[in-house]
């Protein structure tokens, strides 16, 4: 049986999409991640340095998401998160909904359990007119 159990919320804040155009893959666009709050009873964070993004590759109704981000723990420690997943772009007057798989590298003993999980996570895009933000709840699989 899998199991879900809560690990966090994230909120995200994009600049403005970079539109990179129609290539071999499909319609790519950057979105530079400008911060990020990490909220939860075993993981509280927000993003340190500026070498994180989120790439989208849209075709047709589906965006192949691929993130990657450093986050600084409310304790200092550093964590590096990487996630791909799907972005379901058929109905967008629903809202788009994100769905994801995360995975965390620390060299940080007290968050080493973090290099042993498995995440999943479901989220919602909102785009404006300065950026877009991106909310979702991460879940442990186990």
């Amino acid at each position: 049986m899998i199991e879900l159990i809560p690990l966090c919320t994230v909120a995200i804040d994009l600049a403005p999409s970079i539109a990179i155009g129609i290539g071999p893959a499909g319609e790519r666009s950057v979105g530079e991640i400008r911060g990020v709050t990490v909220t939860g009873e075993r993981l509280n964070a927000a993003l340190t340095g500026v070498a994180a993004a989120d790439w989208l590759v849209r075709t047709g109704a589906i965006g192949v998401i691929d993130a990657r981000m450093t986050l600084k723990t409310s304790d200092d420690a550093l964590i590096y998160v990487q996630y791909g997943g799907r972005l379901d772009l058929s109905d967008m007057k629903a809202g788009i909904t994100a769905y994801v798989a995360p995975v965390f590298e620390t060299g940080d003993e007290r968050y080493a359990w973090l290099n042993r999980i498995q995440a999943v996570g479901k989220g919602k895009l909102a785009i404006g007119a300065e950026g877009a933000t991106l909310h979702y709840e991460f879940y442990e699989v186990r």
